[in-house]
């Protein structure tokens, strides 16, 4: 297994984190590594969508856990690896802490994590930066 695992405190609140992972069609304007995402249907367990990072190839994801305003795991399957994708939202004493974490499971892991573990190494934090900035923007 191989896990890449980011987390921020945040003084947004749960439901703008939640409003800007729902709207798949726009998770580029906060991670510029993604070129297009898209979802068909809503946003909860058993949906799919369609994800296109900058030069690589389109992929599909399921949405396999989803509890509204706590966390939801999309989940990709490439050939012969797994990725979850797993977004957790924590209520602490300083603040909302955001999680990202990914976990490549598979025969393939080793040659996944370093093709597309490294770009999602270097993104991740930049991400959840812009997403922060972003809703502080909106809230002006």
């Amino acid at each position: 297994m191989w896990v890449l695992e980011f987390s921020r405190q945040t003084t947004a609140t749960k439901e703008q984190i939640w409003n800007h992972w729902a709207d798949v069609a726009h998770w580029n304007i906060c991670d510029s590594s993604v070129e297009r995402s898209e979802l068909y249907g809503d946003f909860k367990v058993g949906t799919k969508g369609v994800f296109k990072p900058v030069g690589g190839p389109k992929s599909t994801f399921v949405i396999t856990n989803c509890k509204p305003l706590e966390t939801f795991t999309n989940t990709t399957y490439l050939p012969l690896c797994k990725v979850d994708t797993i977004i957790t939202l924590t209520e602490t004493p300083n603040g909302l802490l955001v999680n990202h974490r990914v976990e490549m499971t598979g025969f393939l892991t080793f040659f996944f994590s370093r093709v597309a573990g490294k770009k999602m190494a270097k993104t991740f934090p930049q991400a959840i930066e812009n997403l922060m900035s972003n809703i502080k923007k909106s809230n002006k």
